[in-house]
């Protein structure tokens, strides 16, 4: 079983359309930063270092999915609970489960499911998927 590590993001008036409401786009950025804080909260080093170490260079994604339940506005606290729901052999599925705290109670604002690599450089340069590390993956379970 995987660890749930939770990102905070704060909706800016910027990150929102002309009717107040959050550009949908934002929240894949929301997403992305709380993948890298996931690994980084389990103490998994930058990439940088794992690219001088194991040749990681980072977790593409090669596949997403979101569902959207309620709208956020500028203001508004989220809270992304980020969790590996998946470990293959060289792809994982991180899942994200996004809400806000309201007066009633906990709001579903949405729910989102990516397939990411452990990516690496081919000697010509181009990507190419890792085998999933097994030091990272003992940090994150």
């Amino acid at each position: 079983m995987s660890k749930t590590i939770i990102y905070t993001a704060r909706v800016e008036f910027g990150d929102c359309d002309p009717a107040g409401i959050v550009w949908f786009p934002n929240f894949f950025g929301w997403i992305d930063a709380a993948s890298r804080h996931f690994f980084a909260s389990c103490g998994v080093p930058r990439w940088e270092e794992t690219t001088r170490t194991l040749g990681v260079i980072g977790t593409p994604l090669v596949d997403t999915r979101a569902r959207f339940v309620s709208t956020a506005s500028y203001g508004d606290t989220l809270q992304f609970a980020v969790h590996i729901r998946e470990w293959r052999e060289k792809s994982f599925v991180q899942t994200y489960r996004v809400t806000r705290d309201d007066p009633e109670g906990e709001t579903l604002i949405l729910e989102c499911e990516e397939v990411r690599i452990f990516g690496g450089k081919r000697p010509d340069g181009r990507m190419r998927a890792l085998p999933i590390p097994p030091e990272i993956r003992a940090l994150c379970e």
